[in-house]
Protein backbone atom coordinates (compact mmCIF):
# COMPACT_ATOMS: atom_id res chain seq x y z
CA UNK A 1 0.00 0.00 0.00
CA UNK A 2 1.35 3.40 -1.01
CA UNK A 3 1.29 5.98 1.78
CA UNK A 4 1.70 9.73 2.17
CA UNK A 5 3.89 11.06 4.98
CA UNK A 6 2.72 14.16 6.82
CA UNK A 7 5.13 16.76 8.14
CA UNK A 8 4.87 15.17 11.60
CA UNK A 9 6.07 11.86 10.07
CA UNK A 10 2.69 10.14 10.44
CA UNK A 11 1.87 8.02 7.37
CA UNK A 12 -1.59 7.66 5.83
CA UNK A 13 -2.50 5.07 3.18
CA UNK A 14 -3.41 6.43 -0.26
CA UNK A 15 -6.48 4.19 -0.48
CA UNK A 16 -9.09 3.44 2.16
CA UNK A 17 -12.62 2.23 2.74
CA UNK A 18 -15.35 4.77 3.38
CA UNK A 19 -18.26 3.49 5.46
CA UNK A 20 -20.92 6.17 4.94
CA UNK A 21 -24.39 4.57 4.78
CA UNK A 22 -22.97 1.08 5.34
CA UNK A 23 -25.41 0.56 8.22
CA UNK A 24 -25.59 -2.95 9.63
CA UNK A 25 -23.17 -4.15 6.94
CA UNK A 26 -20.35 -1.96 8.30
CA UNK A 27 -18.63 -4.64 10.35
CA UNK A 28 -18.46 -7.12 7.48
CA UNK A 29 -17.35 -4.44 5.01
CA UNK A 30 -14.46 -3.40 7.28
CA UNK A 31 -13.42 -7.03 7.74
CA UNK A 32 -13.52 -7.63 3.97
CA UNK A 33 -11.38 -4.52 3.44
CA UNK A 34 -8.79 -5.42 6.04
CA UNK A 35 -8.54 -8.95 4.65
CA UNK A 36 -8.01 -7.49 1.17
CA UNK A 37 -5.16 -5.27 2.35
CA UNK A 38 -6.81 -1.95 3.15
CA UNK A 39 -5.31 -0.16 6.13
CA UNK A 40 -7.34 3.08 6.14
CA UNK A 41 -10.92 3.07 7.42
CA UNK A 42 -12.90 6.31 7.21
CA UNK A 43 -15.92 6.75 9.48
CA UNK A 44 -17.69 9.63 11.27
CA UNK A 45 -19.86 10.25 14.30
CA UNK A 46 -22.76 11.11 11.97
CA UNK A 47 -22.52 7.72 10.22
CA UNK A 48 -23.60 5.95 13.39
CA UNK A 49 -21.20 3.05 12.86
CA UNK A 50 -18.06 3.88 14.85
CA UNK A 51 -18.76 0.99 17.24
CA UNK A 52 -18.97 -1.46 14.34
CA UNK A 53 -15.73 -0.11 12.85
CA UNK A 54 -13.92 -0.48 16.15
CA UNK A 55 -15.24 -4.00 16.67
CA UNK A 56 -14.21 -5.13 13.18
CA UNK A 57 -10.71 -3.74 13.67
CA UNK A 58 -10.28 -5.41 17.07
CA UNK A 59 -11.46 -8.75 15.69
CA UNK A 60 -9.37 -8.55 12.52
CA UNK A 61 -6.20 -9.95 14.07
CA UNK A 62 -4.24 -7.03 12.59
CA UNK A 63 -2.22 -4.97 15.04
CA UNK A 64 -3.72 -1.57 15.75
CA UNK A 65 -0.64 0.41 14.71
CA UNK A 66 -0.96 -0.96 11.16
CA UNK A 67 -4.47 0.50 10.73
CA UNK A 68 -5.29 4.17 10.15
CA UNK A 69 -8.66 5.28 11.57
CA UNK A 70 -10.29 8.54 10.51
CA UNK A 71 -13.43 9.90 12.14
CA UNK A 72 -15.15 13.27 12.14
CA UNK A 73 -16.72 16.01 14.25
CA UNK A 74 -20.37 16.57 13.34
CA UNK A 75 -22.00 19.94 12.67
CA UNK A 76 -24.29 20.04 15.70
CA UNK A 77 -21.30 19.52 17.98
CA UNK A 78 -19.39 22.27 16.16
CA UNK A 79 -22.28 24.68 16.66
CA UNK A 80 -22.61 23.74 20.34
CA UNK A 81 -18.89 24.23 20.95
CA UNK A 82 -18.38 20.67 22.14
CA UNK A 83 -15.55 19.52 19.91
CA UNK A 84 -13.58 17.98 22.76
CA UNK A 85 -16.59 16.16 24.22
CA UNK A 86 -17.56 14.85 20.77
CA UNK A 87 -14.03 13.62 20.15
CA UNK A 88 -14.02 11.55 23.33
CA UNK A 89 -17.50 10.24 22.52
CA UNK A 90 -16.07 8.91 19.23
CA UNK A 91 -13.01 7.66 21.09
CA UNK A 92 -15.21 5.60 23.42
CA UNK A 93 -17.34 4.19 20.60
CA UNK A 94 -14.27 3.12 18.63
CA UNK A 95 -12.70 1.60 21.78
CA UNK A 96 -9.17 2.33 20.64
CA UNK A 97 -6.10 3.73 22.37
CA UNK A 98 -5.84 6.62 19.92
CA UNK A 99 -7.39 7.99 16.74
CA UNK A 100 -5.21 8.57 13.70
CA UNK A 101 -7.14 11.42 12.06
CA UNK A 102 -9.94 13.65 13.34
CA UNK A 103 -11.69 15.94 10.86
CA UNK A 104 -14.15 18.82 11.04
CA UNK A 105 -16.90 17.26 8.93
CA UNK A 106 -18.35 20.47 7.43
CA UNK A 107 -17.51 24.19 7.88
CA UNK A 108 -20.45 24.74 10.22
CA UNK A 109 -20.73 27.90 12.28
CA UNK A 110 -18.12 27.81 15.02
CA UNK A 111 -15.54 25.78 13.09
CA UNK A 112 -12.75 28.20 14.04
CA UNK A 113 -13.24 27.49 17.76
CA UNK A 114 -13.60 23.77 17.01
CA UNK A 115 -10.23 23.87 15.27
CA UNK A 116 -8.61 25.44 18.31
CA UNK A 117 -10.08 22.73 20.54
CA UNK A 118 -8.92 20.01 18.14
CA UNK A 119 -5.44 21.51 18.15
CA UNK A 120 -5.35 21.06 21.93
CA UNK A 121 -6.44 17.43 21.59
CA UNK A 122 -3.70 16.92 19.00
CA UNK A 123 -1.00 18.46 21.20
CA UNK A 124 -2.17 16.26 24.10
CA UNK A 125 -1.50 13.18 21.96
CA UNK A 126 -5.00 11.73 21.72
CA UNK A 127 -4.99 12.00 17.94
CA UNK A 128 -2.06 11.67 15.55
CA UNK A 129 -3.28 14.22 13.00
CA UNK A 130 -6.19 16.62 12.53
CA UNK A 131 -7.83 18.02 9.46
CA UNK A 132 -10.97 19.27 7.79
CA UNK A 133 -13.58 18.11 5.32
CA UNK A 134 -15.61 20.03 2.76
CA UNK A 135 -13.52 23.17 3.27
CA UNK A 136 -13.34 25.61 0.39
CA UNK A 137 -10.29 27.84 -0.06
CA UNK A 138 -11.83 30.70 1.92
CA UNK A 139 -12.65 28.34 4.81
CA UNK A 140 -9.08 27.05 4.87
CA UNK A 141 -7.74 30.59 4.93
CA UNK A 142 -9.77 31.30 8.06
CA UNK A 143 -7.78 28.66 9.92
CA UNK A 144 -4.39 30.18 9.11
CA UNK A 145 -4.42 32.30 12.26
CA UNK A 146 -6.75 30.13 14.35
CA UNK A 147 -3.98 27.95 15.81
CA UNK A 148 -0.39 26.85 15.33
CA UNK A 149 -1.47 23.78 13.32
CA UNK A 150 -2.59 23.76 9.69
CA UNK A 151 -4.88 20.94 8.58
CA UNK A 152 -3.01 17.81 7.58
CA UNK A 153 -5.89 16.81 5.28
CA UNK A 154 -8.87 18.30 3.51
CA UNK A 155 -11.40 15.60 2.60
CA UNK A 156 -13.50 16.80 -0.33
CA UNK A 157 -15.77 15.59 -3.09
CA UNK A 158 -13.75 14.78 -6.20
CA UNK A 159 -14.43 12.52 -9.17
CA UNK A 160 -14.07 12.83 -12.97
CA UNK A 161 -17.37 14.75 -13.33
CA UNK A 162 -16.36 17.13 -10.51
CA UNK A 163 -12.60 17.04 -10.29
CA UNK A 164 -12.38 20.05 -7.93
CA UNK A 165 -8.85 20.62 -9.20
CA UNK A 166 -8.55 24.30 -8.23
CA UNK A 167 -9.18 23.43 -4.59
CA UNK A 168 -6.85 20.42 -4.78
CA UNK A 169 -4.08 22.58 -6.24
CA UNK A 170 -4.52 25.14 -3.45
CA UNK A 171 -4.36 22.45 -0.76
CA UNK A 172 -1.29 20.75 -2.14
CA UNK A 173 0.47 24.09 -2.56
CA UNK A 174 -0.19 24.78 1.12
CA UNK A 175 0.96 21.34 2.26
CA UNK A 176 -2.57 20.11 2.97
CA UNK A 177 -3.07 16.57 1.70
CA UNK A 178 -6.33 15.78 -0.09
CA UNK A 179 -8.68 12.84 0.35
CA UNK A 180 -11.42 12.34 -2.24
CA UNK A 181 -14.81 11.11 -1.08
CA UNK A 182 -17.38 9.88 -3.60
CA UNK A 183 -14.46 9.21 -5.98
CA UNK A 184 -16.69 6.95 -8.07
CA UNK A 185 -19.55 9.43 -8.29
CA UNK A 186 -23.00 8.10 -7.45
CA UNK A 187 -25.60 5.74 -8.84
CA UNK A 188 -27.46 8.79 -10.15
CA UNK A 189 -24.73 10.46 -12.21
CA UNK A 190 -23.78 7.38 -14.26
CA UNK A 191 -20.04 7.92 -13.96
CA UNK A 192 -19.21 4.22 -13.96
CA UNK A 193 -21.02 3.85 -17.32
CA UNK A 194 -19.21 6.73 -19.00
CA UNK A 195 -18.16 5.51 -22.48
CA UNK A 196 -14.75 7.19 -22.41
CA UNK A 197 -13.94 5.66 -19.04
CA UNK A 198 -15.18 2.31 -20.25
CA UNK A 199 -12.84 2.45 -23.28
CA UNK A 200 -9.89 3.36 -21.07
CA UNK A 201 -10.76 0.53 -18.68
CA UNK A 202 -10.85 -2.01 -21.52
CA UNK A 203 -7.45 -0.78 -22.73
CA UNK A 204 -5.83 -1.62 -19.38
CA UNK A 205 -7.92 -4.69 -18.59
CA UNK A 206 -9.34 -2.96 -15.52
CA UNK A 207 -12.73 -1.85 -14.22
CA UNK A 208 -13.86 1.76 -14.57
CA UNK A 209 -13.64 2.07 -10.79
CA UNK A 210 -10.02 0.90 -10.84
CA UNK A 211 -9.17 3.42 -13.55
CA UNK A 212 -10.71 6.30 -11.56
CA UNK A 213 -8.93 5.30 -8.36
CA UNK A 214 -5.65 5.02 -10.27
CA UNK A 215 -6.28 8.50 -11.73
CA UNK A 216 -6.59 9.87 -8.22
CA UNK A 217 -3.44 8.08 -7.12
CA UNK A 218 -1.47 9.54 -10.02
CA UNK A 219 -2.69 13.07 -9.34
CA UNK A 220 -1.42 12.79 -5.80
CA UNK A 221 -4.57 12.36 -3.71
CA UNK A 222 -6.10 9.67 -1.51
CA UNK A 223 -9.40 7.91 -2.28
CA UNK A 224 -11.94 6.38 0.11
CA UNK A 225 -14.49 4.53 -2.06
CA UNK A 226 -17.46 3.17 -0.17
CA UNK A 227 -18.70 -0.38 -0.72
CA UNK A 228 -20.18 -3.25 1.26
CA UNK A 229 -19.70 -5.71 -1.62
CA UNK A 230 -16.76 -8.05 -0.99
CA UNK A 231 -15.90 -8.44 -4.68
CA UNK A 232 -15.92 -4.68 -5.32
CA UNK A 233 -13.90 -3.99 -2.18
CA UNK A 234 -11.29 -6.46 -3.42
CA UNK A 235 -11.36 -5.00 -6.94
CA UNK A 236 -10.96 -1.42 -5.75
CA UNK A 237 -7.63 -2.07 -4.06
CA UNK A 238 -6.18 -3.71 -7.18
CA UNK A 239 -4.80 -0.47 -8.64
CA UNK A 240 -1.08 -0.71 -7.93
CA UNK A 241 -0.06 -2.89 -10.88
CA UNK A 242 -0.68 -0.48 -13.78
CA UNK A 243 -0.17 3.15 -14.72
CA UNK A 244 -2.34 5.44 -16.82
CA UNK A 245 -0.66 7.25 -19.69
CA UNK A 246 -0.57 11.05 -19.62
CA UNK A 247 -2.97 11.02 -22.55
CA UNK A 248 -5.50 8.92 -20.66
CA UNK A 249 -5.05 11.07 -17.54
CA UNK A 250 -5.93 14.12 -19.64
CA UNK A 251 -8.96 12.39 -21.17
CA UNK A 252 -10.28 11.80 -17.64
CA UNK A 253 -9.60 15.40 -16.64
CA UNK A 254 -11.55 16.51 -19.73
CA UNK A 255 -14.69 14.76 -18.42
CA UNK A 256 -15.15 17.45 -15.77
CA UNK A 257 -18.67 18.95 -15.69
CA UNK A 258 -18.43 20.72 -12.32
CA UNK A 259 -21.37 18.57 -11.19
CA UNK A 260 -21.47 17.64 -7.51
CA UNK A 261 -23.20 14.58 -6.08
CA UNK A 262 -22.95 15.90 -2.51
CA UNK A 263 -23.91 19.19 -0.88
CA UNK A 264 -22.22 22.50 -1.64
CA UNK A 265 -19.96 23.47 1.31
CA UNK A 266 -21.00 27.10 0.79
CA UNK A 267 -24.71 26.27 0.90
CA UNK A 268 -25.72 23.39 3.19
CA UNK A 269 -28.56 23.26 5.70
CA UNK A 270 -27.71 20.42 8.06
Amino acid sequence: MITVKFENKVKMPRLGLGVWQCGEKTEDAVKYALQAGYRLIDTAAEYGNEKAVGKAIRESGISREKIFITTKLWNSDIRKGRAKEAFFDSFKRLQTDYIDMYLIHWPAEGFQKAWQDMTEIYHEGWVRAIGVSNFQIHHAKELENASDVIPFVNQIESHPYFNNQELIDYCLEHKIEVTAYSPLGSNENGLLEDPILMRIARKYGKTVAQVILRWNLQRGITSIPKSVNKKRIEENINIFDFELSSGDMNKIFALNKNERVSADPDNFNF
